[in-house]
């Protein structure tokens, strides 16, 4: 966390308080100002604290830079390092001069802590809301017939373990190591004429006579949705979201009597083609298999789970 400076008042105490690392900092003077005792007496309970092994000097102790107004010249100021001592040590020092100050000290960075931690938490939630995802897409593998293919099962499991990677690029993004993946944006369009050209191809590679027979027009229906707009916003604003959500619509809305599956495979990969986003400088983005073991997550999964499955899509997408 960055330095922060806080005010600490009541009717007798008005002090600046550093917020570092989760805690506060407060130096010998300001303590001395708090508990109301002399510096001398401070120094003496601090030593005491250290004398007893109550508290380890690295751990509490850290010098920060003071900057204050030059003694002789009027115009110019002065930089020192100066000890400070975190709420540990207060603590222990208010209890040592049993000071009616530092009980309503302590009692104020108590809540100023628990208002810190909180933040803390909200920022920590998404790392939460991955790992709970993780879960759940285990539990939905857990669900896919038992009698697939060796190495489609590995893929699957393949699959979500880069989902979990996720996590490492939350840290590197918190701490300022990476930027924040941005979304690409292309004003074409792809058309349900063409998406039905590659679908009747796939036909002559079927022996079944409901392969690729579409209901209702569902396909010219999801061309439609993802390139929706309300009130001058498009729905899916970039190209990642419309082609993850393209894939899913597909497989999950059973647009085919028969094939879904392999047809949103295909048409995923015309669509991120159509968009030049289907290879980056490391290869294909999303390789035959890893598009298999999603397409059939996404098969198995109900449609409550549907944010999850556009996130595991959108994380390969978007992590190229």
């Amino acid at each position: 966390m960055k330095n922060e400076i806080i005010l600490f008042e009541n009717q007798d105490v008005k002090l600046e308080v550093n917020m570092k690392d989760e805690t506060v900092w407060l130096s010998l003077e300001q303590m001395a100002k708090l508990f109301d005792r002399d510096r001398t007496v401070i120094t003496r309970h601090i030593n005491n604290v250290f004398k007893d092994n109550e508290l380890d000097k690295n751990e509490v102790c850290a010098k920060f830079a003071h900057t204050t107004q030059h003694g002789a010249l009027s115009d110019k100021t002065q930089t020192r390092e100066l000890d400070y001592y975190n709420l540990d040590m207060i603590i222990s020092v208010g209890y040592r001069v049993k000071s009616k100050n530092g009980v309503i000290f302590r009692k104020w960075a108590a809540k100023i802590l628990k208002d810190y931690m909180i933040k803390g938490y909200a920022v920590n939630q998404k790392r939460l809301e991955y790992l709970e995802k993780t879960i759940k897409l285990i539990d939905i593998a857990g669900r896919i017939d038992t009698e697939l293919k060796g190495n489609e099962a590995q893929e699957i499991i393949k699959v979500i373990n880069n989902y979990s990677n996720a996590l490492d690029l939350l840290d590197d993004y918190d701490y300022k190591r990476i930027s924040k993946p941005i979304g690409t944006k292309d004003d074409k369009k792809i058309t349900y004429e063409d998406c039905i050209e590659i679908v009747s191809q796939l036909k002559f590679n079927s022996n079944s006579d409901l392969f690729a027979l579409e209901r209702d027009e569902g396909l010219k229906a999801i061309i439609g949705t993802i390139y929706q707009s309300f009130d001058g916003k498009e729905l899916y604003p970039t190209i990642e979201e419309k082609a993850a959500n393209f894939l899913y619509l597909i497989t999950k809305n059973h647009t085919f009597i028969d094939g879904n599956k392999r047809i949103a495979a295909t048409l995923f990969i015309y669509f991120l083609k159509f968009y030049n986003i289907l290879y980056s400088e490391k290869g294909q983005i999303i390789d035959n298999n890893t598009l298999v073991a999603i397409t059939l997550l996404i098969a198995e999964s109900n449609p409550k789970e549907k944010d999850i499955l556009i996130d595991l899509v959108m994380n390969f997408l978007v992590s190229k």
